[in-house]
């Protein structure tokens, strides 16, 4: 059996490659409500309690087109996000199952080390805006909503937590700070900030990446990264910027170019070959890109390419 470098060990010796997206891959089992737990269609994170089966095919799909690692099915599971399904409660106890699960899975691959990385996704607020709706939170009740996440799937055996497709730069402070708490009561592992950008380069509030990188860069994170949003190709000057600081190693994990409208479904068209082109490009020319993987539009074709991408620079 491969011996398990510790995550940033690995970063330092060798590119590592994430999956691909998890959403689309749900969707191709045509899960119907009476799938999801208490009938909560929609409810994907909710499928590790009653369709576990097919979250270990999608993990396991990752891993045999040669991911290294994989991220755990709870990417709406904060608290806040818990609650709009009846289980904000059992915050810890759902977010240490996914872990697991996830952890299980990566344990059948033997070849080379393969790593679990906790995926904690926006809780669907703004706490910077003056919305209503959206941005009349307490900060509090958003930090305590990751902390409690981050604990759960750190008990479950994550390798790292990564916090990703934020839109607000304050929700990803309050995100880091909540999972500095969850570590102090648990263990240290490794935190990976995301934000997300539009095509001009900005946050859905108008950060630029220069500001969301400054903001959060001195917080005790280990990797910034870029994923979502848009393909390789719209993310290619935010990408230089960063490299140029030549400070914190870089995650790149775009989307299968920029989505389409097709009779109200976003499309996304980028090839695994096109994808794959372009992301080889970034890693050629920007020394701190030490992860790339695909989101949205991406499955195990793409990730399969990107491993040939990898392999082909050994």
């Amino acid at each position: 059996m491969a011996q398990k470098r510790p995550f940033l060990d690995a970063i330092k010796n060798d590119i590592l490659l994430f999956d691909g997206a998890m959403g689309t891959e749900i969707q191709k089992f045509d899960p119907k409500p009476e799938d999801f737990p208490d009938g909560k269609d929609g409810f994907n994170d909710g499928l590790v309690l009653t369709r576990p089966e097919w979250i270990k095919k999608i993990h396991r799909s990752y891993l045999e087109a040669g991911a290294d690692c994989i991220e755990t099915n709870s990417f709406g599971s904060n608290k806040l996000k818990l609650d709009e399904y009846g289980f904000g409660d059992k915050t810890i106890e759902m977010n240490k199952k996914i872990a697991e699960l996830a952890c299980s899975v990566a344990s059948e691959f033997t070849d080379k080390p393969r790593y679990v990385i906790g995926s904690m996704g926006p809780t669907g607020f703004l706490p910077s805006s003056n919305d209503p709706d959206l941005g009349q939170i307490s900060l509090e009740k958003i930090r305590e909503a990751y902390a409690l996440q981050a604990e759960g799937l750190i008990l479950g055996g994550v390798d790292a937590l990564l916090i990703e497709t934020s839109q607000d730069i304050l929700e990803v402070k309050l995100a880091i700070e909540g999972a500095h708490e969850a570590m102090a009561k648990t263990k240290k592992i490794p935190l990976i900030a995301n934000v997300t950008l539009d095509q001009y380069g900005k946050m859905l509030l108008g950060t630029n990446v220069q500001a969301a990188y400054t903001t959060v860069s001195d917080m005790g994170i280990d990797v910034f990264g870029l994923n979502c949003s848009t393909g390789p190709i719209e993310m290619t000057s935010s990408v230089q910027w960063l490299d140029e600081q030549n400070d914190l190693n870089l995650l790149v994990v775009p989307n299968a170019g920029m989505p389409e409208n097709e009779g109200g479904h976003a499309v996304y068209k980028m090839t695994p070959e096109k994808m794959s082109d372009a992301l080889g490009d970034f890693l050629s020319k920007y020394k701190k890109v030490r992860i790339i993987g695909g989101c949205c539009g991406t499955n195990p074709a793409h990730i399969s390419a990107l491993r040939k991408v990898i392999d082909a620079r050994k």
